[in-house]
């Protein structure tokens, strides 16, 4: 889903909050409706519990578990509640963006422009502090030059590839997509764990013996 120029209304103004309530909490309150949208932004990668496709709200959840659970494999210590905030924060900017997936370069083109306009919108919802405050995440998690953002990318590169395995290869079957192009975009993992790289490559090699991604050589990357 991506909301189209000039199709931007705010969701509270279905209902908008009386006179008289605090600006401040205005502003949070429209915030916290408006990133109710992520609950409808659907990806690629399939759940497992049920036929259809996790959306970004799921993801974002998912992440900020694993990163509680698997904080200890990563190869520089990490504060996990700061890597937990750049999780929760990393994908809203999709709710105007829209989702890129990770197999479709043509997507991939104008993806950096997409997403900081979105930004750009979303976040200036908030009072002045918070919005600085929720922007420098998302810009940290981006730039991935301290270890947390390190981290919370590897997590966002693992979690879909431990539900690609209990799919049998979900997205690693797109059309183009090989073996090694997986392990290609995969490979960040090892950039903030190299325990859990090697088990994602284990998956990958297991996966690719059988049969659920193709053999060959990768596409070129975008």
């Amino acid at each position: 889903m991506t909301m189209a120029d000039g199709d931007r209304n705010l969701l509270v103004d279905r209902a908008p909050f009386p006179d008289g309530l605090d600006e401040r909490l205005r502003e949070q309150f429209t915030f916290l409706v408006e990133v109710d949208r992520l609950k409808a932004v659907v990806r690629q990668s399939p759940l497992v519990s049920v036929q259809r496709r996790e959306n970004d709200a799921e993801h974002s959840w998912h992440l900020a578990l694993m990163v509680l659970l698997l904080a200890e494999h990563a190869d520089e210590p990490i504060d996990v509640g700061h890597t937990v905030r750049l999780v929760l924060v990393h994908d809203l900017v999709e709710i105007y963006a829209g989702d890129t997936p990770l197999y479709d370069s043509a997507a991939g083109v104008d993806q950096e422009e997409r997403e900081a306009a979105a930004a750009d919108a979303l976040f200036a919802l908030l009072p002045d502090d918070q919005a600085l405050r929720i922007r420098a995440l998302w810009d940290e998690f981006e730039a991935r030059g301290t270890p947390e953002a390190r981290f919370a990318k590897a997590m966002d590169r693992l979690q879909p590839l431990l539900l690609n395995w209990m799919a049998r290869g979900g997205t690693w079957r797109t059309p183009g997509v090989t073996a090694d192009d997986v392990r290609r975009r995969k490979a960040v993992i090892g950039d903030a764990s190299s325990p859990l790289w090697e088990a994602g490559r284990l998956l990958i090699d297991e996966g690719e013996r059988r049969g659920w991604s193709r053999s060959g050589e990768p596409p070129s990357d975008r």
